[in-house]
């Protein structure tokens, strides 16, 4: 029975230490949060607004949202377009690790490069709720209008009205099914 015991703890720890080695470190990939799985994290707005990185965006936050979301209209047009919200990996960035496997040409995931499912059907994605409140006209990219709007844009997706944006109110929407 003593062996047992031994042999039983013994696999505890053993199945305990291969998890902790398993687990996401800190800078390490990540999954879920109010970007969803396997997508990063938030949105490069909400990681903009969010000054402090606590995941909420504050009342004080809320209010300098036109600010903020003006300092990433790099090319002074007065718009924050596509690129600009979503900028690339800059000069000098580390790329993929050495001795790791690129995906398959023309491929990800499997699939066609830019397509939908090899089976035919097609996933819409989740809609991320700060974008849909900010952007009006639903063109992908921010106005001028659109951005001196924003604070009371984000306010109406406070759901509980407490002056703030929690998590949960940041949350991606499900994807409306396709007709």
């Amino acid at each position: 029975m003593k062996a047992f015991n031994l042999v039983s703890l013994a696999l505890t720890l053993s199945g305990a230490t291969l998890a902790s080695a398993q687990a996401p470190t800190e800078g390490g990939p990540r999954r879920g949060g109010p970007g969803g799985p396997g997508r990063g994290g938030p949105s490069p707005i909400i990681r903009t607004l969010d000054a402090d990185k606590d995941g909420v965006i504050s009342a004080a936050e809320i209010a300098n949202a036109a600010a903020v979301i003006r300092a990433l209209d790099t090319d002074n047009d007065g718009i924050v377009s596509r690129a600009e919200m979503h900028p690339g990996r800059p000069a000098g960035a580390p790329g993929r690790p050495t001795g790791a496997t690129p995906p398959a040409a023309g491929s990800r995931r499997g699939r066609p490069a830019g397509g939908p499912p090899s089976d035919g059907s097609h996933r819409p994605r989740p809609v991320d709720p700060v974008m849909l409140a900010l952007d009006a006209n639903q063109d992908g990219e921010l106005s001028a209008a659109e951005i001196s709007g924003a604070p009371a844009s984000l306010l109406a997706l406070d759901a509980n009205q407490d002056g703030t944006l929690t998590r949960d109110e940041l949350r991606p929407l499900p994807p409306t099914p396709a007709k």
